[in-house]
């Protein structure tokens, strides 16, 4: 079968499962069309079907999440939020701003996104804060897979000059390692200007992200594969997957935090004795990271014990793979809201 008709069978395939609820099934089958195309070297708007596949695949998500979130009420009560930022934060002698980071942190973490992205919009307004909200506003955006939220998002703060130009680089590199870590293709710009060559870009090529899918495309016939032409030397990007060189508090601004997409740990106990399980980074406030635990993976729990030191953590960072231990301060089982069941664990990152 041509290459390009079994890749437009794939996706027809997706489709329908989707329209059937078959999430996951669907998911799978974009999965294998990707890994068809990027074994394609020379392919005219290869990079534009990638992520024309991977926006379709965003889509699905976003209908998982909301299907397991459907027998729970997503938000639960004004009260009982204000209960929430009360009872799981705050850190003593800290300012009002840091108080307020920490009650929107706490919000997230239980799975008040609504909320936690309006408080963390107001702290956008503050100087202290300003970065961290930035940050977990992306986080809480694609924890509910609405990845063009995040992305609109971006967007806009790049017209609306809201961000110093260091500022900007430093959420750049966030969100372009979120978006990876996440498995999102996609190209971010960096400039208001790239912002509107990119929507300009996107409306010219509305229909080509369809080409594969479309009955005229002429991949039904037996044609020759589209026009291969050459493509220049891609540009080697740095993406360190060895141990990577990590600077110390001494040998960098006290502003400067390694941003943790996902961490590995060797289980101590539990089926799953001696496995380095990974598991994402959900939120981050400073050196603290917090990962969720569902309510299925209880036999996990066990191994992290509040005050215990994790010993032979593999953390992965925007900078590479780096190793250290870490320190559990605090495991909560979550008893309300869309989380319900799930444990939100606390863990301070330890480098060597």
């Amino acid at each position: 079968m041509n290459i390009l008709k079994k890749i437009k069978k794939l996706l027809k395939e997706a489709e329908l499962y989707h329209s059937q609820g078959l999430l996951y099934e669907a998911i799978a089958k974009y999965n294998d069309a990707t890994e068809i195309l990027q074994n394609i070297e020379k392919l005219k708007n290869k990079q534009s079907l990638l992520e024309g596949i991977s926006k379709k695949v965003n889509v699905v998500k976003q209908d998982i999440s909301k299907a397991e979130l459907a027998p729970k009420k997503p938000e639960v009560s004004e009260n009982i939020q204000d209960l929430i930022k009360k009872m799981y934060s705050f850190s003593p002698d800290i300012d009002e701003d840091a108080k307020a980071l920490e009650g929107a942190v706490a919000l997230a973490k239980f799975g008040q996104f609504k909320r936690a992205i309006l408080e963390f919009n107001e702290l956008l307004k503050r100087d202290s804060t300003r970065i961290d909200a930035a940050k977990n506003i992306l986080r809480c955006h694609m924890a509910l897979y609405s990845v063009d939220e995040a992305i609109s998002q971006y967007e806009k703060w790049l017209l609306d000059d809201i961000f110093q130009l260091n500022q900007l680089d430093k959420i750049y590199i966030f969100f372009e390692n979120l978006l990876k870590s996440e498995g999102v293709k996609q190209t971010l710009p960096k400039t208001k200007e790239e912002v509107d060559e990119l929507r300009v870009k996107a409306s010219q090529e509305k229909d080509q992200v369809q080409v594969l899918e479309t009955e005229d495309s002429g991949l039904e016939k037996d044609e020759p594969e589209p026009e291969l032409e050459p493509e220049p030397e891609p540009e080697v990007e740095s993406e360190p997957e060895v141990e990577a060189e990590v600077e110390t508090e001494s040998e960098s601004d006290d502003e400067d935090v390694l941003d943790v997409n996902s961490i590995g740990i060797s289980l101590d106990s539990g089926p799953q004795k001696g496995d380095v399980y990974e598991f994402k980074v959900r939120f981050q406030l400073g050196k603290v990271v917090s990962l969720l635990i569902p309510s299925r993976d209880k036999d996990v729990i066990e191994n992290f014990q509040v005050g215990s030191e994790l010993h032979d953590v593999q953390y992965y960072s925007n900078v590479g793979l780096f190793k250290g231990s870490g320190l559990v301060s605090a495991v909560k089982e979550i008893t309300i809201g869309p989380l319900r069941g799930d444990y939100c664990v606390d863990i301070e990152v330890v480098v060597h």
